[in-house]
């Protein structure tokens, strides 16, 4: 048998020696492959520890990202509560711009009600102007005729006292009084405690009836005149009752003078003329003097205008309508 091995041995040199050597190619072979699993598994480490230390930073990274992801949230749960808020507060905003606008609306209106009002008081204000213009001018009016009326009657008093100045010659017994009436003493008419007319005093009467027909007969001076009073008055002598007979005589026996003389001048205005009798209840001096009682006895002109006709041009001018007021 060892020959047999032998012989193969030999045989496996022979042919080793024959094929240039089998065995140290199969050793070289298995070395190359020894080296390249070395290589393998140096890589394999190499990778392993590659691998570990991405692996540790990939760990790492992680965990970073944990923390960032738990502040990420803590920053995204304070935003959220942000936005609560921003949509608390912009919820707040839009009802207080709604409660705004309504406010605006409201002043709005009453801006347009004020500038209604505004214009309705300028209108009134114009009216007023007009009004007060107007008013003015009836003033003015009234005024005019309130004068002619006082010019009027002081120019029929003065016709009257400058008349029968020129008759008499003598301006000491006629006169105009503080109460805007003729003053003629006694004496141009009666002797003293008579009230029989002297025949000297025609002439002064017949020129008192003259003025009064010449200024009754302008329809413009009749219009203002409610009466013409002859009234007679004497001084403290004598009793109540003598003295309230002799003056209402004198005046009687004036008035019957002025109204019969022959031409009937004053027919046609008889309805304006009137007597009174006063005694002593209106003196105009003292009754303790002589020169006093000679004025106290006397004869009065009152020329008695129309309330009426005053009247009217009071109540023209009253009567104007007012503007009126716009409602606030």
């Amino acid at each position: 048998m060892r020959r047999q091995y032998s012989g193969r041995s030999d045989a496996l040199v022979k042919s080793a020696e024959g094929e240039q050597g089998f065995w140290p190619s199969y050793a070289d072979m298995m070395s190359a492959v020894a080296l390249i699993l070395f290589f393998l598994m140096l890589l394999s480490y190499i990778q392993n520890l590659i691998t570990g230390n991405d692996l540790r930073s990939t760990q790492d990274d992680l965990a970073q990202t944990r923390i960032t992801l738990a502040d990420t949230q803590d920053i995204l749960s304070l935003t959220l509560k942000d936005v609560k808020d921003a949509e608390d507060s912009l919820a707040k905003i839009t009802i207080d711009l709604d409660e705004a606008k309504l406010l605006l609306a409201q002043q709005q209106e009453e801006l347009a009600a004020q500038d209604k009002l505004l214009m309705d008081q300028a209108a009134l204000i114009g009216e007023q102007e007009n009004y007060m213009k107007a008013a003015s001018e009836e003033l003015l009016a009234m005024r005019s005729q309130m004068q002619t009326i006082a010019v009027l009657r002081l120019s029929i008093l003065e016709q009257i006292r400058d008349s029968m100045i020129k008759v008499m010659g003598d301006a000491s017994k006629v006169s105009i009084g503080s109460n805007g009436n003729i003053i003629l003493n006694e004496g141009i008419f009666f002797d003293l405690g008579s009230s029989a007319i002297k025949k000297e005093a025609a002439p002064a009467l017949n020129q008192l009836i003259d003025v009064f027909a010449q200024f009754l007969s302008d329809n413009e001076n009749a219009k203002y005149v409610e009466s013409i009073v002859i009234s007679g008055h004497t001084d403290s002598s004598g009793t109540d009752q003598t003295n309230r007979k002799l003056s209402t005589d004198r005046a009687n026996a004036v008035l019957s003078y002025l109204m019969d003389r022959d031409d009937g001048a004053l027919d046609d205005y008889e309805q304006y003329f009137c007597a009174a009798g006063y005694g002593k209840t209106r003196p105009v001096a003292s009754n303790e003097t002589d020169e006093g009682r000679a004025a106290n006895r006397r004869i009065e002109i009152s020329i008695i205008l129309r309330d009426d006709t005053v009247m009217e041009i009071v109540d023209s001018y009253l009567n104007m309508e007012l503007p009126t007021p716009p409602e606030n």
